[in-house]
Protein backbone atom coordinates (compact mmCIF):
# COMPACT_ATOMS: atom_id res chain seq x y z
CA UNK A 1 0.00 0.00 0.00
CA UNK A 2 1.37 3.40 -0.97
CA UNK A 3 1.78 6.27 1.46
CA UNK A 4 -1.07 8.11 -0.27
CA UNK A 5 -3.35 5.08 0.04
CA UNK A 6 -2.53 4.71 3.73
CA UNK A 7 -3.34 8.39 4.24
CA UNK A 8 -6.71 8.04 2.52
CA UNK A 9 -7.58 4.98 4.59
CA UNK A 10 -6.78 6.88 7.77
CA UNK A 11 -8.85 9.89 6.69
CA UNK A 12 -11.86 7.74 5.81
CA UNK A 13 -11.61 5.88 9.11
CA UNK A 14 -11.56 9.13 11.07
CA UNK A 15 -14.52 10.53 9.16
CA UNK A 16 -16.42 7.27 9.56
CA UNK A 17 -16.10 7.48 13.33
CA UNK A 18 -17.40 11.05 13.24
CA UNK A 19 -20.40 10.11 11.10
CA UNK A 20 -21.19 7.09 13.25
CA UNK A 21 -21.50 9.42 16.19
CA UNK A 22 -24.12 11.60 14.49
CA UNK A 23 -26.07 9.01 12.44
CA UNK A 24 -29.67 8.29 13.32
CA UNK A 25 -31.16 4.81 13.48
CA UNK A 26 -34.77 6.04 13.29
CA UNK A 27 -35.14 5.74 9.53
CA UNK A 28 -32.62 2.99 8.90
CA UNK A 29 -35.19 0.26 8.27
CA UNK A 30 -36.75 2.19 5.40
CA UNK A 31 -33.55 2.65 3.45
CA UNK A 32 -31.46 -0.34 4.48
CA UNK A 33 -33.52 -2.62 2.25
CA UNK A 34 -33.44 -0.42 -0.85
CA UNK A 35 -31.62 -1.67 -3.93
CA UNK A 36 -28.32 -0.17 -5.05
CA UNK A 37 -28.39 2.06 -8.12
CA UNK A 38 -26.41 0.77 -11.11
CA UNK A 39 -22.94 2.27 -11.08
CA UNK A 40 -23.06 2.81 -7.33
CA UNK A 41 -20.79 1.90 -4.46
CA UNK A 42 -22.52 1.28 -1.14
CA UNK A 43 -20.98 0.88 2.30
CA UNK A 44 -22.90 0.03 5.45
CA UNK A 45 -22.18 -0.39 9.12
CA UNK A 46 -24.15 -2.05 11.90
CA UNK A 47 -26.49 -0.86 13.19
CA UNK A 48 -27.55 0.73 9.90
CA UNK A 49 -28.38 4.42 9.82
CA UNK A 50 -30.12 6.36 7.11
CA UNK A 51 -28.26 6.11 3.81
CA UNK A 52 -26.77 9.28 2.34
CA UNK A 53 -26.83 9.16 -1.47
CA UNK A 54 -24.09 11.12 -3.22
CA UNK A 55 -23.91 11.65 -6.98
CA UNK A 56 -20.33 12.28 -8.16
CA UNK A 57 -19.17 13.85 -11.41
CA UNK A 58 -16.24 15.92 -12.68
CA UNK A 59 -14.92 17.68 -15.78
CA UNK A 60 -11.61 15.81 -16.18
CA UNK A 61 -13.37 12.65 -17.35
CA UNK A 62 -14.07 9.36 -15.62
CA UNK A 63 -10.48 8.12 -16.06
CA UNK A 64 -8.97 10.99 -14.04
CA UNK A 65 -7.15 10.34 -10.78
CA UNK A 66 -9.08 12.97 -8.84
CA UNK A 67 -12.52 11.43 -9.25
CA UNK A 68 -11.19 8.00 -8.35
CA UNK A 69 -9.64 9.34 -5.13
CA UNK A 70 -12.87 11.19 -4.32
CA UNK A 71 -15.16 8.20 -4.88
CA UNK A 72 -12.91 5.87 -2.90
CA UNK A 73 -12.98 8.27 0.04
CA UNK A 74 -16.73 8.92 -0.04
CA UNK A 75 -17.54 5.22 -0.42
CA UNK A 76 -15.59 4.58 2.78
CA UNK A 77 -18.07 6.61 4.81
CA UNK A 78 -20.68 4.55 6.68
CA UNK A 79 -24.23 4.31 5.35
CA UNK A 80 -23.28 6.04 2.12
CA UNK A 81 -24.22 5.23 -1.47
CA UNK A 82 -22.02 6.77 -4.16
CA UNK A 83 -23.28 6.94 -7.74
CA UNK A 84 -20.88 8.03 -10.48
CA UNK A 85 -21.83 9.71 -13.76
CA UNK A 86 -18.87 11.47 -15.36
CA UNK A 87 -17.89 12.74 -18.81
CA UNK A 88 -16.47 10.15 -21.17
CA UNK A 89 -13.64 12.50 -22.14
CA UNK A 90 -11.74 15.47 -20.69
CA UNK A 91 -14.18 18.42 -20.62
CA UNK A 92 -12.35 21.08 -18.62
CA UNK A 93 -13.28 24.68 -19.31
CA UNK A 94 -16.79 23.88 -20.51
CA UNK A 95 -18.59 25.75 -17.74
CA UNK A 96 -22.31 25.01 -17.73
CA UNK A 97 -22.55 24.02 -21.40
CA UNK A 98 -25.12 21.34 -22.14
CA UNK A 99 -26.30 19.19 -25.02
CA UNK A 100 -29.86 18.69 -26.20
CA UNK A 101 -31.18 15.25 -26.90
CA UNK A 102 -29.97 11.76 -26.13
CA UNK A 103 -26.38 11.09 -25.20
CA UNK A 104 -24.42 7.87 -25.26
CA UNK A 105 -23.98 6.38 -21.77
CA UNK A 106 -21.43 3.62 -21.27
CA UNK A 107 -20.67 1.31 -18.36
CA UNK A 108 -17.06 1.96 -17.36
CA UNK A 109 -14.71 1.56 -14.40
CA UNK A 110 -12.72 4.21 -12.59
CA UNK A 111 -8.95 3.84 -12.25
CA UNK A 112 -9.30 1.61 -9.18
CA UNK A 113 -12.07 -0.50 -10.72
CA UNK A 114 -15.17 1.18 -9.25
CA UNK A 115 -18.22 0.95 -11.51
CA UNK A 116 -19.34 4.19 -13.14
CA UNK A 117 -21.32 5.61 -16.04
CA UNK A 118 -19.52 7.57 -18.75
CA UNK A 119 -21.63 10.20 -20.52
CA UNK A 120 -20.54 11.41 -23.96
CA UNK A 121 -21.26 15.05 -23.18
CA UNK A 122 -20.43 18.01 -20.96
CA UNK A 123 -20.20 17.89 -17.13
CA UNK A 124 -23.63 19.51 -16.78
CA UNK A 125 -25.01 16.81 -19.09
CA UNK A 126 -23.93 14.11 -16.66
CA UNK A 127 -26.20 15.55 -13.99
CA UNK A 128 -29.14 15.76 -16.40
CA UNK A 129 -28.64 12.18 -17.53
CA UNK A 130 -28.26 10.85 -13.99
CA UNK A 131 -31.16 12.72 -12.41
CA UNK A 132 -33.63 13.38 -15.21
CA UNK A 133 -33.17 10.22 -17.24
CA UNK A 134 -31.73 7.55 -14.95
CA UNK A 135 -33.81 8.59 -11.94
CA UNK A 136 -30.93 9.03 -9.49
CA UNK A 137 -32.19 11.00 -6.46
CA UNK A 138 -29.12 12.17 -4.54
CA UNK A 139 -29.04 13.99 -1.24
CA UNK A 140 -25.84 15.70 -2.40
CA UNK A 141 -23.83 16.15 -5.59
CA UNK A 142 -20.03 16.34 -5.30
CA UNK A 143 -17.92 17.25 -8.32
CA UNK A 144 -14.15 16.81 -8.70
CA UNK A 145 -11.61 16.46 -7.33
CA UNK A 146 -10.54 18.79 -10.14
CA UNK A 147 -6.94 18.77 -11.34
CA UNK A 148 -6.19 22.41 -10.53
CA UNK A 149 -7.93 25.15 -8.60
CA UNK A 150 -11.19 26.86 -9.60
CA UNK A 151 -10.99 30.29 -7.99
CA UNK A 152 -11.42 33.93 -8.91
CA UNK A 153 -12.24 34.86 -12.51
CA UNK A 154 -11.99 31.26 -13.75
CA UNK A 155 -14.90 29.89 -11.72
CA UNK A 156 -17.57 30.44 -14.34
CA UNK A 157 -15.65 28.54 -17.05
CA UNK A 158 -15.14 25.54 -14.77
CA UNK A 159 -16.98 22.38 -15.76
CA UNK A 160 -16.59 21.24 -12.16
CA UNK A 161 -18.68 24.23 -11.11
CA UNK A 162 -20.99 23.87 -14.12
CA UNK A 163 -21.99 20.36 -13.06
CA UNK A 164 -22.54 21.54 -9.49
CA UNK A 165 -24.79 24.34 -10.73
CA UNK A 166 -26.78 21.81 -12.77
CA UNK A 167 -27.46 19.94 -9.52
CA UNK A 168 -28.61 23.10 -7.72
CA UNK A 169 -30.92 23.87 -10.64
CA UNK A 170 -32.58 20.54 -9.82
CA UNK A 171 -32.93 21.33 -6.14
CA UNK A 172 -29.92 19.41 -4.79
CA UNK A 173 -27.04 20.94 -2.77
CA UNK A 174 -23.66 20.63 -4.44
CA UNK A 175 -20.02 20.69 -3.39
CA UNK A 176 -17.51 21.55 -6.15
CA UNK A 177 -14.01 20.41 -5.17
CA UNK A 178 -10.59 21.24 -6.62
CA UNK A 179 -6.94 20.57 -5.77
CA UNK A 180 -4.42 23.35 -6.33
CA UNK A 181 -2.04 23.05 -9.27
CA UNK A 182 1.39 21.64 -8.47
CA UNK A 183 3.93 19.18 -9.79
CA UNK A 184 2.44 16.64 -7.39
CA UNK A 185 -1.23 17.25 -6.61
CA UNK A 186 -1.90 16.38 -2.96
CA UNK A 187 -5.37 14.89 -3.39
CA UNK A 188 -5.28 13.46 0.13
CA UNK A 189 -5.36 17.04 1.48
CA UNK A 190 -8.54 17.78 -0.47
CA UNK A 191 -10.06 14.50 0.75
CA UNK A 192 -9.64 15.54 4.38
CA UNK A 193 -11.58 18.76 3.79
CA UNK A 194 -14.26 17.08 1.66
CA UNK A 195 -14.95 14.38 4.23
CA UNK A 196 -15.05 17.02 6.94
CA UNK A 197 -17.65 19.03 5.00
CA UNK A 198 -19.84 16.00 4.26
CA UNK A 199 -19.67 14.84 7.87
CA UNK A 200 -20.58 18.29 9.17
CA UNK A 201 -23.59 18.62 6.85
CA UNK A 202 -24.76 15.01 6.78
CA UNK A 203 -27.76 15.39 9.09
CA UNK A 204 -29.02 18.52 7.32
CA UNK A 205 -28.62 16.85 3.91
CA UNK A 206 -30.59 13.79 5.00
CA UNK A 207 -33.31 15.96 6.51
CA UNK A 208 -33.58 18.07 3.36
CA UNK A 209 -32.62 21.14 5.39
CA UNK A 210 -29.24 21.95 3.80
CA UNK A 211 -29.18 25.12 1.68
CA UNK A 212 -29.58 24.37 -2.02
CA UNK A 213 -26.43 26.13 -3.16
CA UNK A 214 -23.02 25.51 -4.69
CA UNK A 215 -20.19 25.42 -2.18
CA UNK A 216 -16.84 25.81 -3.95
CA UNK A 217 -13.96 24.15 -2.09
CA UNK A 218 -10.33 24.57 -3.17
CA UNK A 219 -7.37 23.04 -1.35
CA UNK A 220 -3.72 24.00 -1.96
CA UNK A 221 -1.03 21.50 -2.88
CA UNK A 222 1.81 22.32 -0.50
CA UNK A 223 5.36 21.74 -1.78
CA UNK A 224 6.54 22.67 1.71
CA UNK A 225 4.60 23.19 4.91
CA UNK A 226 0.99 22.14 5.46
CA UNK A 227 -2.46 23.52 4.61
CA UNK A 228 -2.89 26.43 7.02
CA UNK A 229 -6.58 25.88 7.65
CA UNK A 230 -9.90 26.38 5.89
CA UNK A 231 -11.40 29.84 5.43
CA UNK A 232 -14.73 31.05 4.09
CA UNK A 233 -13.96 33.86 1.66
CA UNK A 234 -15.47 35.93 -1.13
CA UNK A 235 -14.67 35.19 -4.75
CA UNK A 236 -12.13 37.55 -6.31
CA UNK A 237 -13.72 37.71 -9.74
CA UNK A 238 -11.86 40.70 -11.18
CA UNK A 239 -8.95 40.52 -13.60
CA UNK A 240 -6.56 42.01 -11.02
CA UNK A 241 -7.33 39.35 -8.42
CA UNK A 242 -3.81 37.91 -8.61
CA UNK A 243 -2.56 34.67 -10.13
CA UNK A 244 -5.65 32.49 -10.02
CA UNK A 245 -3.77 29.70 -11.81
CA UNK A 246 -0.63 29.73 -9.68
CA UNK A 247 1.10 26.39 -9.27
CA UNK A 248 2.98 27.68 -6.24
CA UNK A 249 0.70 27.86 -3.22
CA UNK A 250 2.83 29.10 -0.32
CA UNK A 251 1.86 27.02 2.69
CA UNK A 252 4.66 28.62 4.71
CA UNK A 253 3.18 32.11 4.24
CA UNK A 254 2.61 34.25 7.32
CA UNK A 255 -0.12 36.43 5.77
CA UNK A 256 -2.91 36.57 8.34
CA UNK A 257 -6.43 35.34 7.59
CA UNK A 258 -7.81 38.78 8.41
CA UNK A 259 -5.66 40.34 5.67
CA UNK A 260 -6.86 38.09 2.86
CA UNK A 261 -8.75 39.80 0.05
CA UNK A 262 -10.56 36.69 -1.18
CA UNK A 263 -10.26 33.20 -2.59
CA UNK A 264 -7.29 33.72 -4.90
CA UNK A 265 -5.08 35.33 -2.27
CA UNK A 266 -6.15 32.87 0.39
CA UNK A 267 -5.34 29.81 -1.72
CA UNK A 268 -2.00 31.22 -2.85
CA UNK A 269 -1.11 31.79 0.80
CA UNK A 270 -1.73 28.20 1.81
CA UNK A 271 -5.37 28.21 2.95
CA UNK A 272 -8.14 25.89 1.78
CA UNK A 273 -10.92 28.17 0.55
CA UNK A 274 -14.67 27.76 0.77
CA UNK A 275 -17.07 30.07 -1.06
CA UNK A 276 -20.79 29.95 -1.80
CA UNK A 277 -21.34 30.67 -5.48
CA UNK A 278 -24.27 32.27 -7.29
CA UNK A 279 -26.57 29.71 -8.90
CA UNK A 280 -25.87 31.24 -12.31
CA UNK A 281 -22.58 32.42 -13.84
CA UNK A 282 -21.92 36.12 -14.24
CA UNK A 283 -23.17 37.71 -17.46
Amino acid sequence: MTARARTLVALVAAASLAVAGCSSDDDGADRAGSSTTAGAVTTTTEPAGETLTILVSNDDGYAAEGIDVLVTALAGLPDTEVVVYAPKEQRSGSGGKSTEGDLEVTDVALASGTAAKAVDGFPADTIRVAMDEAGVTPDLVVTGINEGQNVGPFIDVSGTVGAARAAVARGVPALATSQGLAEDLAYEDAVAHILGWVTEHRDALLAGEAPVEVTNLNVPSCATGEVRGEVEVEVEATADAGDALSSDQDCTSTVAEADLAGDVEALNNGFATRSVLPAEPAA
